[in-house]
């Protein structure tokens, strides 16, 4: 899953380290790393082919929420998939207004926002010290589904959650007063009236509902995502996962489930939640009434006709291929 990334030490806590104290510059020197956002999209760099290298053409590499893919595609100077963020050096007199997210390794990450995207030059290619060129552009959150390295696409995709969340959260929901951040804790404080406000984390499971060697397979409705998922939804005010599980369950197929047992969770910041996933089995009557306003498919599908591939992404990708492999919590 995309939070699985081996040896590398991802410390979300925060510590309101700022960019240029000593310990965060001095030290870490230019290793520090600027997560840079308009709207809901983060700058990236992009390494070019080493037959590029040497070549200082400019190409169209600007990207947008529909079509990234397709231009990586065209664009045969991009090594595609590869990418890194700006280091906090080169970053620093364009948006010298940057704080804490959070660290990677020994790699500090910093914030900064700009009102649009022409702040930032995506036509310069430039080069690191080591000789490899490089190139900016603006990315969105799906890029960070297969965009390698995994550890560097986990920070991305978390930073993304986190910018929305300050994005949404510049005046009191109560008073209306302008909020402001505070120094110890990752909150936005009210000077005004007190209140306090923490990152929003939806709070969501994935069931793999099993009837031997068949498991319950499930389409969205009206989604882009057309692949192969499993039940799930959020959990409500006062309710448990278990009996979010039931519910969601019997609201999107019909079906009565028992042996509810928990198999792990996982942070999916491409929607801002924290999934939970449940393996659990029909209980009773099997025919499956669809809620057709959610779901375009429900199926019952046996183990050695699942049409799913390993991804090392989601939750729900993992659980439906260890059912297949006959692998189950």
């Amino acid at each position: 899953m995309i939070q699985d990334i081996g040896s590398h030490k991802f410390d979300i806590a925060y510590h309101g380290i700022k960019p240029d104290m000593r310990g965060a510059n001095e030290h870490q020197g230019n290793k520090n790393k600027s997560l840079i956002f308009t709207g809901d999209k983060v700058l990236v760099k992009r390494p070019l082919n080493k037959s590029n290298n040497k070549s200082d053409n400019k190409s169209d590499n600007k990207s947008n929420d529909k079509n990234y893919n397709k231009d990586d595609s065209r664009n045969k100077d991009i090594n595609t998939g590869l990418f890194d963020f700006p280091a906090y050096a080169e970053t620093k007199d364009i948006i010298s207004d940057q704080h804490y997210l959070f660290r990677l390794d020994d790699v500090y990450f910093f914030r900064g926002y700009v009102e649009a995207e022409s702040a930032i030059d995506v036509d310069k290619i430039f080069r690191d010290e080591a000789g490899q060129s490089w190139k900016y552009e603006w990315q969105v959150r799906r890029f960070f589904r297969t965009a390698k390295p995994k550890e560097l696409a986990l920070a991305g995709i978390t930073g993304l959650h986190l910018n929305g969340w300050y994005l949404k959260n510049k005046f009191c929901g109560a008073c209306g007063a302008g909020l402001v951040m505070d120094s110890k804790e990752r909150m936005m404080r009210c000077p005004a009236c007190g209140s306090l406000i923490y990152p929003r984390i939806n709070p969501a499971v994935i069931v793999g509902v099993t009837d031997g060697d068949r498991i319950l397979l499930t389409k969205y409705r009206g989604r882009e995502y057309k692949k192969y998922a499993l039940v799930a939804g959020f959990t409500e005010i006062g309710e448990s996962f278990e009996e979010t599980v039931r519910r969601e369950v019997m609201e999107e197929t019909g079906l009565r489930v028992k042996n509810i047992r928990y198999y792990k969770s996982q942070p999916w910041g491409f929607t801002d939640n924290i999934l939970a996933g449940y393996y659990c089995e029909a209980d009773g009557d099997t025919a499956i009434r669809m809620d057709s306003d959610e779901l375009s498919t429900a199926e019952w599908v046996r183990r050695e006709d699942i049409d799913v591939a390993e991804e090392d992404l989601s939750l729900t990708n993992e659980m439906i291929c260890r059912f297949k492999v006959d692998i189950e919590n």
